[in-house]
C-alpha cells in the first residue's frame, strides 16, 4: 500500500525551506531541477513579481473581479454597499472640513486640490477596507462585454449597490448633523456644507449629466489603476491623483451627491438661529435644498456617471484588451 506525502504548507504543517523559496521565486543551490550555473532563463510560474501588472493583465483581472461581484449574494452585497455610502461620505465630510474658512483667503484652485486630497480618502477606504461602490463597480461592463456575467447580473449589482450606498451616505449625512459638526469653526463648515449642496442642485440636467460623465472617467481610472498594484501602498498611490482631479475640477459623483445634498437640507432643516446668525445667512437664502432639487440632480449625474464608466473607461480597455478572448 503506498503512502501519500503531505503537501508542504497544509494545513498544520509548516513549509520547508526549500517550499518557501520556491514560493518566493528564489532558487536555492543544490535543489532539484536548478539550471546550470550562468544558464540564462525567463520568467516561471514560480517566480515573484515584484512589478505591477501592465494592462492586458489589468484587463484580465478587471474582468475576473467583476464575475466575482456579481456572484455576491443579496446580503453581502449590500451591506458591502451601505460601507461604501458611508465611506465616500466620510471622504466627503473631510473634504468640506478642509475646505471652511478658506474662501477668500486660499486661492480657488488651492482649496479645490485640498478638497479633492482629503476626498479621496472615500475611495482608498473602498478599495483597501473592502466595499461595493456603484460607480466603481459600473467596470462590471468588462465581464459583460467578455460574456462572462449576464445583462440581469449586472443590473442587480447596480441596484442593490446603489441601494446600499444610499443607505449609508444619508446614513452619514444624518449622524453628520446630529452631531453639530456643521456648526464647527464658527459655523464656516456648514457654511460650505450649503453652498456646495446649493451649487449642485442648480445645475441643469444636461450639465449634471456631462459632469457626472467627466466625473466617473476618472473614478473608473482609478479603480483600474489598483489592479495593476501589488500592495496597499500602490493601491493608495494610484487612487490618489484621479479623485483630487475630479473634485478639484468640480466633476458630480452620485453617491458623494447622496452626502453632500441631504447634509445641506438637513442643515437647512435643523441649524439652530445662533448657527444662522454666525454665517450672516437665513434657511431661505437655500431654498433649492429640497427633495425636488436632489432628484433632479441624483437622475442626471447617475446616468453620466454611468456613462462615463461603461463606456469611456470600460468599453474602450474592453476593446483594446479583451475582445475576441472570451
Amino acid at each position: 500500500m503506498t503512502t501519500q506525502s503531505p503537501v508542504a504548507g497544509g494545513a498544520g504543517l509548516p513549509p520547508t525551506g526549500s517550499d518557501v523559496a520556491s514560493t518566493a521565486g528564489v532558487s536555492v543551490p543544490g535543489t532539484a531541477g536548478d539550471p546550470a550555473p550562468g544558464a540564462h532563463h525567463g520568467p516561471t510560474a514560480t517566480e515573484a513579481r515584484l512589478d505591477a501588472l501592465m494592462p492586458g493583465e489589468m484587463a484580465a483581472k478587471a474582468a475576473e473581479v467583476g464575475v466575482r461581484k456579481a456572484a455576491l449574494g443579496f446580503v453581502p452585497m449590500f451591506v458591502l454597499g451601505i460601507l461604501a455610502g458611508a465611506f465616500i461620505a466620510l471622504g466627503a465630510a473631510f473634504a468640506t472640513t478642509v475646505s471652511a474658512g478658506a474662501a477668500g483667503i486660499v486661492p480657488y484652485g488651492i482649496i479645490r486640490l485640498l478638497a479633492g486630497l482629503a476626498f479621496s480618502l472615500g475611495l482608498i477606504l473602498v478599495i483597501v477596507g473592502g466595499a461595493e461602490l456603484f460607480t466603481g463597480n459600473n467596470l462590471l461592463a468588462m465581464a459583460w462585454a467578455s460574456r462572462r456575467i449576464s445583462t440581469a447580473s449586472v443590473m442587480r449589482n447596480w441596484v442593490i449597490v446603489y441601494a446600499g450606498n444610499f443607505v449609508g451616505a444619508v446614513g452619514t449625512a444624518v449622524l453628520i448633523v446630529a452631531a453639530g459638526q456643521y456648526a464647527f469653526g464658527s459655523g464656516s463648515v456648514g457654511a460650505v456644507a450649503l453652498s456646495t449642496a446649493a451649487t449642485k442642485v442648480g445645475y441643469g440636467p444636461l450639465q449634471a449629466f456631462v459632469l457626472g460623465i467627466l466625473c466617473n472617467g476618472l473614478v473608473c481610472l482609478a479603480v483600474w489603476l489598483t489592479y495593476s498594484a501589488r500592495t496597499t501602498t500602490d493601491r493608495i498611490l494610484a487612487i490618489v491623483p484621479p479623485i483630487a482631479a475630479f473634485v478639484a475640477m468640480g466633476f458630480e459623483h452620485s453617491v458623494a451627491n447622496m452626502y453632500f445634498i441631504p447634509a445641506g437640507m438637513l442643515i437647512r432643516a435643523v441649524a439652530p438661529d445662533s448657527f444662522w446668525a454666525s454665517i450672516d445667512k437665513v434657511p431661505a437664502d437655500y431654498a433649492s435644498l429640497d427633495v425636488a432639487g436632489f432628484v433632479g440632480n441624483l437622475v442626471p449625474v447617475t446616468f453620466g456617471n454611468i456613462v462615463g464608466g461603461t463606456i469611456l473607461v470600460g468599453a474602450v480597455y474592453w476593446l483594446v484588451y479583451l475582445r475576441g478572448k472570451h
